[in-house]
């Protein structure tokens, strides 16, 4: 609603203005009324206006010098103003005109005139608001780039001087990755659908922070891969509780309203936002390591990868040997290794924290190893991958039968990668998806046909193609689907189910989502087309 002021010194007028239109209907509630310019100027600086009718003359202070005041006052100048004149006087008008009067209305006042004169105030409003809603928007936009740089360790004192002038900061902050991370969420779900996802759950957090909204952004892992919303969590926001109540009900309310198994990442605590991205790499190293984790809502640095005793014992040798196994894809020496490790272990009475700082040792170490080979591939969210992979089989989560079934597997991916054999593989998955399109074809099931590591092959197949294995089979499906639109008669759930999909409702939303309009459309404007290029052939 905008806020009206009417000023008149004939109350009967005042009165007569309230009661000519139905104000709220129109946009309007008129908040007060004066007698005179100077009156007006009195209720302006305890209340608040948007527009102001006022008469030309009127004792003490006329129309037209408040406008003119108005319009020389940083506070009020931007109040829309409507003149209410018994004058027809062309020099009253042009004085009006002259401090950007909004309209010139005559006495007696019509009702028409009147709705006129307020519908063309609401359009500028309108543009108003628009206006400054895309100047926020493109605001916060460079805020959160700006923001991203500094979490990525990529900025200059002056970009982290911009993010301190705007969003609010204190001493000790972390770095907070959240994220959905539901069992086969990455198989089963296209890019489209995980975009959708995170930007729905990026709306909510902003929703939730209210105030501390722009201590979130999205895509800072985007290279990655990772449909993640990043959150800067400063030690004020949770001054009148503790960091798990803080945290715990803010995943709560995510969970609910998202209806989707919402997980955060919490990175160790830092100084300041100088410090940020050192906060941000420990998320990535907690993630790559979830595998070896208990599955839980929410994991914290200091709890998942630090050790809180001054006599760490590392089993440097019996890790080693394990690693020089591993190198090798020698799956008999890597049992006999993890069987040593783990014996060394337990003669040396090693468990809990410092039992974790051993395994962590190793996972560093077997990151160090493949990114030797080749840097350009995601390898934490390979060994999360694996890892989580191994559990599904059945084996316990920090086991000695589930780190022996990882370190094997490593050792496979390892050598696959030595191979360098994926360009074939992948030409070939390439030629089975166009065949067996219609299949519920999986990127598990080509790793174990072609002896390759499902998750490494899903990101050669992205590196390769621009676009996942799940949206390039979809896509191909569509495009066989608008073939069978185009030389067929079959009903459209009968071409979905020739295609590969089960559900019509889902083919029709990829359908759009690919060409723009529905199937039946798509079927519809190529028969147009096709009568029209008939016709004009017979004309011809």
């Amino acid at each position: 609603m905008l806020r009206v002021l009417l000023v008149d010194d004939e109350p009967f007028i005042l009165r007569g203005m309230k009661e000519l239109i139905d104000w709220k209907n129109e946009g309007f509630e008129i908040v007060g009324s004066a007698a005179d310019g100077e009156e007006a100027l009195l209720f302006l600086q305890n209340h608040d206006a948007d527009l102001i009718l006022a008469d030309i003359k009127m004792p003490i202070m006329d129309g037209l010098e408040l406008l003119r005041k108005l319009r020389i006052s940083e506070k009020y100048r931007d109040i829309y103003f409507i003149i209410l004149s018994g004058y027809a006087d062309f020099q009253y008008a042009q004085e009006a005109i002259k401090y950007a009067c909004n309209d010139y209305i005559l006495k007696p006042v019509e009702k028409e005139k009147l709705v006129q004169a307020l519908r063309k105030v609401r359009g500028l409003k309108n543009i108003e608001l628009e206006k400054e809603r895309e100047t926020k928007k493109l605001e916060n936009a460079y805020l959160s780039g700006k923001l991203i740089s500094v979490i990525q360790g990529r900025s200059d004192p002056l970009t982290i001087e911009y993010v301190q002038q705007h969003i609010r900061l204190s001493e000790q902050v972390r770095y907070i990755e959240i994220l959905i991370d539901g069992k086969n969420y990455e198989d089963d779900y296209e890019d489209s659908v995980k975009l959708a996802n995170q930007k729905q759950l990026y709306s909510i957090c902003k929703d939730y922070l209210q105030d501390d909204s722009q201590h979130c952004v999205m895509d800072v892992s985007i290279q990655e891969k990772v449909y993640d919303v990043g959150f800067i969590l400063c030690r004020y926001m949770y001054e009148s509780s503790d960091i798990k109540e803080y945290l715990g009900d803010f995943i709560k309310y995510l969970r609910e309203i998202l209806g989707l198994p919402v997980i955060m990442i919490v990175g160790k605590e830092v100084k300041n936002l100088e410090e940020i991205a050192k906060s941000y790499s420990t998320t990535r190293m907690v993630r790559s390591f979830q595998g070896f984790r208990e599955k839980k809502e929410i994991y914290y640095y200091e709890e998942e990868m630090q050790i809180h005793t001054n006599g760490i014992m590392l089993c440097k040798k019996s890790l080693d040997i394990l690693l020089n196994a591993i190198e090798q894809n020698n799956h008999a020496e890597i049992m006999k290794a993890v069987d040593g490790f783990y014996e060394e272990m337990r003669e040396r009475g090693i468990a809990g924290e410092v039992m974790r700082l051993n395994i962590n040792y190793l996972l560093f170490q077997l990151l160090h190893l493949a990114s030797e080979l080749d840097d350009s591939v995601n390898q934490e969210e390979i060994l999360r991958m694996i890892s989580e992979g191994t559990f599904e089989a059945g084996i316990l989560r920090g086991s000695k039968a589930h780190l022996c079934r990882v370190a094997c597997e490593y050792g496979d991916y390892l050598a696959q990668m030595r191979k360098d054999s994926s360009r074939g593989i992948l030409g070939k998955v390439e030629k089975e998806i166009r065949e067996r399109y219609a299949e519920n074809l999986t990127l598990k099931e080509f790793g174990e046909k072609y002896y390759l590591n499902g998750a490494y092959l899903g990101q050669l197949f992205r590196k390769k193609f621009g676009q996942s294995f799940k949206d390039y089979l979809n896509n191909c499906r569509i495009e066989q689907a608008c073939h069978l639109l185009l030389r067929t008669d079959k009903k459209i759930y009968q071409i979905a189910e020739m295609v590969g999909y089960r559900d019509l409702d889902y083919f029709v939303n990829r359908f759009i989502s690919v060409k723009g309009c529905t199937p039946a459309k798509f079927r519809k404007q190529a028969k147009t087309k096709d009568e029209k290029k008939g016709a004009e052939d017979l004309s011809e």
